[in-house]
């Protein structure tokens, strides 16, 4: 038998207490639990519209880089000249301690083009100027989606810690209660009854004792 569970006054003050914590801990969990869906449903919301924003603006820039390859010829070469981009840092900020990743980039200016004017004309401008705009929002599409992967996971698991909570250990500590109690009420039911049992007793040896001495100092008296 687990010594937790032996009715006594001890163990039914930790069991009272160990249920207050169980039930603080659900309702902070659930509040947990609740702050991150909002915040999670709030991204889920966001990353629709920027990939709206992203098809929209994948389609202006392929048009326009169609129209400059038809006007200046397959820019291979002028794309070679822009150099890649490694200047992405990713930094973390936390919601209800899960981590959240917010991707940013040294932005280069818009005059700081990597090609020569005289041999380009403004569909290629167009171009390369729209899809610098589908890089930006590339990377807020993948902050998002890695935000709302982490998040779904943290909601998962406190959803899972949750429902432990409050559909076993809760019941497992009310139920422990509930037993204490009642076996500490039956000790106390039983030590009542054995208490008027034995007084009753005490009463009886009194009353044959005292009819003892009337009756002794009754014979004393008919001598």
């Amino acid at each position: 038998m687990d010594n937790s569970s032996v009715p006594t006054k001890g163990n039914l003050i930790k069991a009272k207490k160990s249920y207050k914590l169980s039930k603080l801990g659900y309702e902070l969990m659930d509040k947990k639990r609740n702050i991150l869906i909002r915040e999670m449903m709030a991204l889920i919301e966001a990353a629709k519209d920027i990939q709206s924003r992203i098809d929209e603006t994948f389609s202006k820039a392929y048009k326009a880089l169609q129209a400059a390859n038809i006007s200046l010829g397959v820019c291979n070469d002028i794309a070679r000249a822009v150099p890649i981009d490694d200047t992405l840092k990713i930094q973390y900020r936390s919601v209800m301690g899960v981590e959240i990743p917010t991707v940013k980039s040294v932005q280069e200016a818009v005059e700081n083009v990597h090609y020569g004017f005289d041999s380009t004309n403004s569909m290629l401008d167009i171009a390369y100027l729209n899809f610098l705009e589908v890089k930006r929002l590339s990377m807020l599409m993948a902050e998002m989606e890695t935000s709302v992967y982490r998040l779904a996971v943290s909601v998962s698991k406190a959803q899972k810690r949750a429902n432990a909570l409050k559909n076993i250990i809760l019941p497992r500590n009310i139920k422990r209660i509930f037993d204490i109690t009642n076996a500490l009420e039956e000790k106390d039911r039983e030590e009542f009854s054995r208490s008027k049992v034995i007084k009753a007793n005490k009463i009886k040896e009194e009353q044959k004792e005292h009819l003892k001495q009337m009756a002794l100092q009754q014979k004393e008296k008919a001598v």
